[in-house]
């Protein structure tokens, strides 16, 4: 067996939870911000279904994934019983075709960046009866990478707003690669969605910051933090790497 299909894993998982939560304690110190304001979404890309036992057996109710054919291995591979405590979070690139299916694997979609997207996801949440989660994907980098950019985001989070089968919850993005950059995108990630406050329905949700970049991400003002490495360590399979995904 390796270390991942075993108990000290979920030990080890649960000893780097408190080490992240000691991290998020800190940053919130910092900022001037309350307690326990910030979600940490456990990101189980490239590990085995033993990741998200472990990040629930921790006390995380938050998993996401990027790519739907491991998601949906991965989430077959579980108890019914665990899966189903486990809110699943898509937050990676999306394509028309599988819309369907993310819309019946997962309950947030946080990387929504076109009209055509949105109305296939609004349209397969209708088939499957179900009303989706989702959040608007920004590109505050100023690259080729995805996302809305933020001048167009308050006609976009309008028009996913009017779609009867999807709940607008909030804002995601991915900050830049150069760290001199980090701080004033984050700002500018966390204006936008303070300036699309009324078009979120119930708490909103600001999904910003990765293992390297969650202090500034949360002096940003982020609610979410999407965590892999912090949490499960080096991926044992190698992934092919996009600028997509947001996740760290």
């Amino acid at each position: 067996m390796s270390d991942c299909e075993t108990p000290a894993f979920e030990r080890r998982v649960a000893d780097n939870l408190r080490a992240v939560r000691e991290r998020i304690s800190r940053a919130l110190a910092s900022a001037g911000r309350r307690p326990e304001t910030v979600a940490v979404l456990a990101v189980t890309k490239g590990f085995g279904p033993e990741a998200v036992t472990a990040a629930i057996a921790s006390g995380l109710t938050d998993v996401g994934e990027n790519y739907l054919q491991e998601a949906a291995a991965k989430f077959a591979a579980l108890e019914p019983h665990s899966i189903a405590a486990a809110r699943r979070h898509f937050i990676g690139r999306l394509q028309r075709n599988k819309c369907k299916r993310i819309a019946e694997l997962f309950d947030v979609v946080q990387s929504v960046d076109e009209l055509a997207i949105a109305t296939a996801l609004d349209r397969a949440a209708r088939e499957v009866g179900k009303k989706l989660d989702v959040l608007v994907q920004l590109n505050i980098a100023s690259d080729d990478r995805a996302g809305v950019s933020p001048g167009e985001a308050a006609a976009f989070a309008s028009a996913v707003r009017d779609m009867p089968n999807l709940r607008l919850r909030g804002v995601m993005a991915v900050g830049p690669a150069d760290p001199a950059k980090v701080s004033s995108a984050f700002a500018q990630a966390h204006a936008t969605f303070a300036s699309l406050g009324d078009a979120f329905d119930g708490e909103p949700i600001l999904s910003l910051g990765m293992t390297g970049d969650l202090e500034a991400a949360i002096a940003a003002g982020s609610t979410m933090v999407r965590l892999g490495t912090a949490l499960f360590g080096e991926r044992p399979v190698k992934q092919v790497s996009t600028p997509d995904g947001g996740e760290g």
